[in-house]
């Protein structure tokens, strides 16, 4: 019966076989469903790196708040999440790439379609440097090493990939791992210093383990051991050892200090080894030694005379001398010291009252600390002397201005007169009279345009100068000509404040203000142009567009009364410098840039580097102030170098050149290099200081221009001459 059983069970397992074996699928159609599911996999994973490519950014953030919040996105990301902190990185194609079972234990994993494993272990990849290959796989065949691409190449190539950040090459296998979705978020989290998986909870409610409801007795009832009564036996061995290292000598104290039985009554303060171990101790100054004049037999020379002695009582007693010398015969004649008391007593007040100070004292060059600055022949050409003088006003000049080509030059006086010079032959060409004090004059920067901008009183001119050959005059009288004529109201008052009005009489243009214009500028096209007035609002600055003939207000709130306004060489940017800050205006944006702060009294003056990026800035306190725009809104050098007034400043077109003249009667001329290395700050050297110039009621050198092409300085002066510097 027993046999029977075995046979009947052994039938049963070979039927149970046969039909699993029919169940199971034969190899081609594993082949066949492995070859679809690929298939499906790779275009499910080219779709999802086509969305993900798209937009990187968004994608990447979006995913990292949404796993921040702890929501799961998919299917995928939950499997990550479930597998753990290092299995869910190291089994990830596991969790993304997982196929369905397709026949029981026979069916592939996705394991068998990676590349084999380098299996070294823990050998240094240094020992495979000089080696063709980096290790050995699991079937122990060697792994080769694959040909590194030039630099130019392999930078070619990750600029093309534009998935190359989420790659990371690996020494240790020789191949690029391309990061997922996964583990970036993770990374993500890593570097924010949170959890890396999103379903981790930090602040979980904390679950009581203990229940305290029946609880009668503490934890533990158990009595104490008789352990904590009994002398320890091993401390009693450290201390025997202790005991035996102290009598064998091995173990050494270090003894009391022992006072010296004898000191030195007359001996040195500074020399007490108890008085210099204390750091805050410093010794008391030593009384000065006697010399010949307290001798009690001294030379003859030393002794004064009667009429010195008289003359000792007329002094004060702070300057009278505290002893006067007397010659004895024999010490046996000298007397007592009359102030010995006196003497001691004000000793002990100044050991005791006097305080004293350690001072270091520090061996250092007064040479060394001079800045190096480069000699003044190696900075050539600069202007050094009077080469010329235009002599013709009756007043002082105001204001000088150069002609484009540097050709010609205008200048304007307070005696009512504007003069047109020719430079190299200081012949006087033509003369306008105006009957006012010429405040300001500009010349076009256009060489084609030689038009003047002459500022008198509340009207500014636009002067034709007449030069040119027809074609540019033709152009400039059309410029020059106004159609309209004033509009006025009812009572026969102007309706605006500043008029466009033809001036037949200077053959010109007179565009009328309602104060007194103290500087006239021009922009760089030629077509623009602004003036300043004494007062605190919007109309204190005025554009004006030639073409157009059109007038508008500056479009800022200023902050204090303006002192002149400025373009920029190059760009839209419009400087206004009050009297005690500049502010930097974009005129495109409409809105403020920068505001210098200069730190001065009352700024007189501004010029702008032909680069743009640094201004110079004069006070009525002497001072000029260099700033560094890209730098800092402070000024990055001060100058003290008048000790009156600053009138004006300016800076060459092409040479790295600038100057300040001053009611002093000189003006200075300094070398400014800029240069275009950002880490390198702008060199100033002091040149030349340029005198000629005469005082007159107090002013001296009212305004300076440098020549647009040559190395020349031309200043204008209070004693009614223009004079010419040169190299």
């Amino acid at each position: 019966m027993g046999a029977s059983k075995k046979e009947s069970v052994e039938v049963e397992k070979r039927e149970e076989k046969k039909k699993s074996k029919k169940t199971q699928p034969t190899k081609k159609e594993k082949l066949s469903t492995e070859e679809s599911l690929l298939h499906k996999k790779q275009e499910d994973t080219a779709t999802d790196y086509k969305e993900f490519s798209e937009d990187d950014s968004s994608e990447d953030y979006k995913s990292a708040e949404e796993s921040e919040a702890g929501d799961s996105e998919s299917s995928g990301d939950e499997g990550f999440h479930n597998t753990g902190g290092n299995e869910g990185l190291a089994n990830e194609g596991q969790s993304e790439d997982s196929e369905p079972d397709l026949g029981g234990e026979e069916s592939d994993s996705s394991e068998d379609e990676v590349a084999p494993r380098n299996t070294v272990g823990d050998v240094p990849l240094e020992w495979y440097r000089d080696e063709k290959h980096i290790g050995y796989d699991i079937a122990g065949k060697k792994l080769k090493k694959k040909e590194k691409q030039d630099k130019l190449d392999s930078f070619l190539a990750s600029v093309d990939d534009s998935k190359n950040w989420r790659k990371i090459y690996d020494e240790y296998n020789d191949e690029e791992v391309e990061l997922t979705k996964e583990e970036t978020k993770l990374i993500r989290r890593v570097l924010k210093g949170k959890a890396p998986h999103g379903d981790f909870d930090p602040y979980a409610p904390y679950v009581d383990w203990f229940k305290w409801e029946d609880s009668k007795h503490p934890l533990s009832n158990a009595p104490e051991p008789k352990s904590r009564f009994i002398p320890s036996k091993w401390e009693a061995k450290k201390v025997l050892g202790l005991v035996r290292a102290i009598r064998k000598g091995l173990i050494k104290f270090d003894k009391p200090k022992e006072e010296p039985r004898f000191y030195m009554l007359w001996g040195d303060d500074a020399s007490s080894s108890e008085k210099t171990g204390h750091l805050s101790y410093i010794p008391a100054p030593k009384p000065n030694l006697p010399g010949h004049e307290e001798s009690y037999n001294p030379s003859l020379e030393y002794i004064p005379t009667q009429e010195e002695i008289n003359s000792y009582q007329l002094m004060d007693e702070e300057d009278r001398p505290k002893f006067i010398p007397k010659r004895f015969t024999s010490l046996r004649s000298i007397p007592a010291y009359e102030n010995a008391v006196k003497d001691s007593f004000e000793r002990c007040l100044d050991l005791y009252l006097c305080p004293r100070v350690r001072k270091k004292r520090i061996n250092i060059d007064p040479e060394s600390l001079k800045p190096k600055l480069p000699s003044r022949k190696d900075l050539k050409p600069y202007p050094a002397t009077c080469y010329l003088e235009y002599r013709g006003h009756k007043g002082a000049v105001m204001s000088i201005s150069t002609e484009a080509s540097g050709q010609w030059i205008a200048s304007g006086s307070s005696d009512g007169t504007v003069r047109l010079w020719e430079v190299e032959t200081c012949r006087c060409i033509k003369v306008w009279e105006f009957g006012e004090v010429v405040q300001y004059v500009a010349w076009n920067p256009l060489p084609e345009l030689p038009i003047l901008a002459v500022s008198v009183g509340q009207d500014v001119f636009l002067l034709n100068t007449g030069l040119g050959n027809e074609e540019t005059q033709r152009k400039v009288k059309e410029l020059l000509h106004v159609a309209t004529s004033t509009v006025l109201d009812g009572s026969g008052n102007k309706v605006s404040a500043w008029n466009w009005l033809q001036d037949d009489e200077h053959e010109g243009i007179r565009l009328q203000h309602f104060k007194t214009v103290y500087s006239v500028e021009w922009h760089r096209k030629g077509d623009y142009f602004s003036t300043v007035m004494p007062a605190g609002d919007s109309k204190a600055i005025l554009i004006h567009q030639l073409s157009k003939k059109f007038t508008q207000r500056h479009p800022f709130k200023l902050h204090g009364l303006p002192v002149s306004a400025v373009f920029h060489p190059t760009r839209s940017i419009f400087f206004v410098s009050t009297k005690k800050n500049v502010r930097v205006y974009d005129l495109l944006k409409q809105k403020l840039i920068k505001k210098l702060e200069t730190g001065l009294r009352e700024v007189s003056s501004i010029s702008v580097h032909p680069a743009g990026d640094n201004v110079i800035v004069g006070s009525r306190d002497g001072k000029l102030c260099w700033f560094d725009m890209d730098l800092s809104s402070k000024p990055y050098k001060v100058l003290k170098c008048h000790p009156k007034d600053i009138n004006n400043v300016a800076f060459h077109r092409s040479y790295p050149l600038f100057a300040s003249c001053s009611d002093d009667c000189t003006a200075y001329v300094f070398h400014g290099m800029v240069y275009s290395d950002l880490n390198q700050n702008p060199l100033i050297v002091p040149l030349e200081i340029l005198r000629g110039h005469a005082s007159s009621n107090g002013r001296g050198v009212l305004d300076c221009k440098f020549h647009p092409r040559q190395p020349w300085l031309f200043t204008a002066g209070a004693d009614s001459l223009i004079k010419l510097y040169c190299h």
